[in-house]
């Protein structure tokens, strides 16, 4: 490790100049690879053309409303919701005939209803989203012809449509029943999880393009940080014994490495974050009580390698950003050894990471950004979806077929909203 540490510092300089910190519309120029293959040719699609969406025009009661009594809900990283509505409603891809329609939207904001710290409480979720789909069930004939496989729904809680913040909770609960056919849109993602269904569309979650914007600092400014994290280890509110949050691998992270001079971590959060991660070469991207965080797309906007420590994580768009390439993965199991994985790394490898990292469409894809812009996450979810077509004629229902059971579920969530 003493070895590495010389040759650390003597590539910073260099690697300042492939550093990738910046996003499309973040006004800096450095060192790009271009994503090679597929991968890149998928990131840089454009869906217009390729598919026509319907956008359900519901009671204001389910999203304006919603949004008018928290405008919190408007930076919180569960916003993709509302801005993906907000997107939709002028898109090109948008018809104002369902006849023509390849897909379905029903515009409901589950996340938007927040405890005092923040927090969404997810509750009420499951009984909005069924009241939503009761009403456009009741109102429009486009549900019922395949109960829900052509529509999706943008669900961004902890563990998807789930609606539950407490994995195990969340395991007990299983997705809303009346979203089994439907195409999910969710931050979570983990494989061989019930909260996964198969056909959903990982997305990242929000992070405001224009605070990120204001956090910059000069290009050429040495990443003189090693390891970088802000956040808790120990969640002493939720897990007492603690064991449980993280399955162990933030407070393995801390015991092993709070003392380390190559890991500047701490659960302070202070005011040069964003300009902290733009002076590190590796930043920590460890599971919570979600295997997914804002984090990520921090990591990548600014160009520091993201260490990805979330067994089975399934990542945002995974079919077209190669994950691999740019960051690292580190299994839970593995955390007490991260400093010999990270210090074993060539630097010629994390120089061509970043590289890559600075490539415009792999950060433009990870933002939801206003206006939204071509390649941006708002166009991969369409990419996706348009990816899904033409639909197999077997999700139409023969007449009078149901496969839904509406009262499944928790008694609870039976209740009228």
């Amino acid at each position: 490790m003493k070895i590495w540490k010389l040759v650390f510092v003597g590539i910073l300089c260099y690697a300042a100049f492939a550093s990738t910190v910046g996003a499309v519309k973040l006004g800096r120029s450095q060192p790009t690879e271009r994503i090679s293959g597929s991968a890149g040719d998928v990131l840089e699609d454009d869906p217009v053309g390729r598919l026509k969406v319907f956008v359900y025009e519901l009671p204001s009661k389910y999203n304006k409303k919603i949004l008018q009594k928290d405008p919190r809900c408007l930076t919180h990283m569960f916003a993709a919701e509302i801005f993906m509505h907000r997107f939709l409603l002028s898109s090109p891809v948008r018809t104002l005939n369902p006849e023509e329609a390849d897909w379905f939207y029903t515009p409901v904001y589950t996340t938007c209803d927040l405890t005092p710290n923040g927090l969404p409480l997810p509750f009420k979720s499951p009984r909005i989203m069924r009241s939503a789909i009761q009403l456009i069930s009741s109102n429009w004939p486009y549900w019922n012809r395949t109960e829900g496989a052509d529509h999706f729904f943008v669900v961004p809680h902890d563990f998807g449509a789930c609606f539950h913040y407490l994995e195990v909770k969340a395991i007990e609960r299983g997705i809303l029943h009346l979203l089994q056919r439907a195409t999910l849109v969710q931050t979570f993602g983990q494989r061989n999880h019930v909260c996964l269904k198969e056909g959903s569309i990982t997305v990242p979650p929000y992070a405001p393009p224009q605070k990120m914007q204001a956090h910059l600092i000069p290009e050429k400014t040495p990443r003189s940080i090693f390891v970088y994290f802000r956040g808790l280890f120990y969640d002493v509110g939720n897990d007492p014994e603690g064991g449980y949050y993280a399955r162990g691998a933030r407070a393995a992270v801390w015991e092993n490495f709070k003392d380390n001079p190559l890991f500047d971590i701490s659960t302070e959060h202070p005011t040069t974050y964003y300009e902290d991660m733009q002076r590190a070469v590796f930043c920590l991207c460890p599971l919570g009580w979600a295997p997914w965080s804002p984090r990520l797309v921090e990591a990548v906007i600014f160009g520091c390698i993201p260490v990805i420590i979330a067994d089975d994580i399934v990542l945002p768009f995974a079919d077209a950003i190669p994950w691999e390439e740019i960051g690292v993965f580190v299994d839970e199991k593995d955390v007490p050894n991260l400093d010999t994985i990270l210090t074993s790394i060539p630097p010629e490898v994390i120089l061509r990471k970043q590289r890559l990292l600075a490539n415009p469409s792999m950060k433009q894809a990870m933002l939801f950004p206003q206006p939204a812009q071509p390649g941006d996450a708002f166009h991969q979810v369409l990419n996706g979806l348009a990816r899904k077509l033409p639909h197999v004629k077997s999700i139409y229902l023969k007449p009078g077929e149901k496969i839904l059971n509406w009262t499944a579920g928790p008694v609870g969530d039976l209740k009228p909203w």
